[in-house]
């Protein structure tokens, strides 16, 4: 199946899945989550994997085991490619639209004293700087959770703490509404999207080990 675009009807049945976040729902809507949603997302996916490699579509179900949200269903479908532990490129499709991005979104104990050594390296800390930079000049953000004070060990007051902060990190953008996601152009949106924010990924995958 060629990607041809997300439909007007994934965005609907996201937008309904809010609403009605429901397993009845769910069953009478579900023949429409595998045509817009899934089907659109495995395509678009395959077209990009040449480059950066086959994605994990996210299952469509929350674990509400240890949670105390019980609502059954995801209200958006996202996709993954991993580089490494917890670290890659992501797409997804929501009722806000697309919005692609690239990071780690999460850090066991040992990566994330290890990202921190990194950031506090004369030269691999200025590197992640200058990368950081020129993705936010494009137009990218840099988000994550991140500590609200200083991360044990290291002073509040040092130059580098806003990064040091995070305990994961990403650079994403979001395209939204625009008409491109109806389209096979996607392709090649998301492809300029993983290629600006590669740099963060494979600093990280490079300094981010245990």
């Amino acid at each position: 199946m060629a990607f041809e675009g997300f439909p007007v009807a994934a965005l609907d049945f996201y937008d309904d899945l809010e609403i009605d976040n429901t397993k009845s729902f769910w069953e009478a809507h579900k023949h429409i989550y595998k045509e817009s949603v899934h089907a659109p997302m495995k395509a678009l996916t395959d077209e990009l994997a040449e480059e950066f490699g086959s994605a994990k579509i996210f299952r469509p179900y929350r674990d509400v085991r240890f949670s105390k949200d019980k609502l059954p269903y995801k209200t958006h479908q996202g996709a993954f490619v991993a580089v490494a532990p917890q670290t890659g490129y992501y797409v997804e499709v929501s009722p806000r639209g697309i919005r692609t991005g690239g990071g780690c979104y999460w850090f066991e104990p040992p990566r994330l004293a290890a990202f921190r050594d990194a950031i506090v390296h004369d030269h691999y800390g200025a590197d992640l700087e200058k990368r950081l930079a020129v993705a936010e000049k494009k137009g990218y953000e840099v988000t994550g959770d991140r500590l609200k004070t200083a991360p044990r060990g290291f002073d509040k007051n040092h130059p580098k703490i806003e990064l040091l902060r995070h305990k994961s990190i990403h650079l994403g953008r979001t395209i939204g509404f625009e008409p491109v996601i109806h389209t096979s152009d996607l392709v090649g949106e998301v492809k300029k999207d993983w290629r600006a924010v590669r740099p963060l990924v494979e600093w990280i995958a490079e300094h981010a080990i245990a």
